[in-house]
């Protein structure tokens, strides 16, 4: 038998976490379900405790397993829900936004196109309490001394109350990333620029289509959206490149 010291030429608690990670995935180990002990989990990967340990680090890391201390304690399978999930894939999108090159029209394009898919789902479905919290964003948003920081978290809540008003959390799942990671992108290129009073005029008559549950006048005034936007983003792009700034990558146009 090889010990760990002999098999170093591999990441031994990565393979292992992998391991693992798939049985969840895979549904061989299900939500609560109690994950072998740490002697077992070493005797069946053939390695030592402290390697299981580092193995079991990593998963809970990347929120799949819980640990409980106790007589009856152990490592569990977590139970992710729905929010913790979104809030997980928001956070992913944002680094992965920071760190890679994106142009800002690329960015554009694919949060309207996502936040599209959702628009007719939202006007069949919306309550009352879904257009309370839109329309009370727009208040927000008219306030006056609202700090730019306000009006652009506020924006993003509108849209998220949207997506949310499909009353599917998967689309709310996917969504996250789109609204709450490049919307914030877009943002902050843009805010400088953008009139406050026609966003609060899109987000109205955004508001009063799906009010009226008409689903293609929503449609339209994202799309109207979009192109203000994407014509603001380029505007000031253009800009900064006149004046020979130097600007990370993704604020450069495509």
């Amino acid at each position: 038998m090889k010990t760990d010291k002999q098999k170093q030429g591999t990441d031994l608690p990565a393979q292992i976490a992998k391991a693992l990670r798939d049985a969840i995935l895979t549904g061989e180990l299900t939500a609560d379900e109690r994950l072998p002990s740490e002697s077992d989990l070493a005797e069946r990967f053939d390695v030592s405790r402290p390697t299981v340990r580092e193995a079991l680090k990593k998963l809970a890391a990347q929120s799949l397993i819980r640990t409980e201390r106790g007589a009856f304690g152990g490592a569990f399978v977590r139970r992710l829900s729905y929010t913790e999930a979104q809030a997980l894939h928001a956070t992913s999108s944002t680094l992965l936004l920071s760190i890679n090159e994106v142009s800002f029209d690329v960015a554009c394009e694919a949060r309207f196109s996502l936040e599209r898919a959702c628009t007719a789902l939202a006007a069949e479905r919306r309550d009352d309490g879904d257009l309370a919290r839109m329309r009370a964003e727009i208040t927000r948003q008219s306030a006056p001394g609202l700090s730019d920081e306000a009006f652009c978290a506020s924006d993003v809540a509108l849209h998220r109350a949207l997506v949310d008003a499909a009353k599917n959390p998967i689309l709310s799942y996917q969504l996250a990333g789109a609204v709450e990671a490049m919307q914030p992108l877009m943002n902050m290129i843009t805010f400088s620029a953008r009139s406050r009073e026609r966003i609060v005029g899109f987000h109205t008559a955004l508001t009063d289509a799906i009010a009226r549950r008409e689903p293609a006048a929503a449609d339209a005034i994202l799309g109207e959206l979009e192109l203000y936007t994407l014509a603001l983003g380029k505007g000031i792009i253009a800009a900064r490149k006149a004046r020979g700034g130097m600007f990370k990558a993704q604020d450069q146009a495509g």
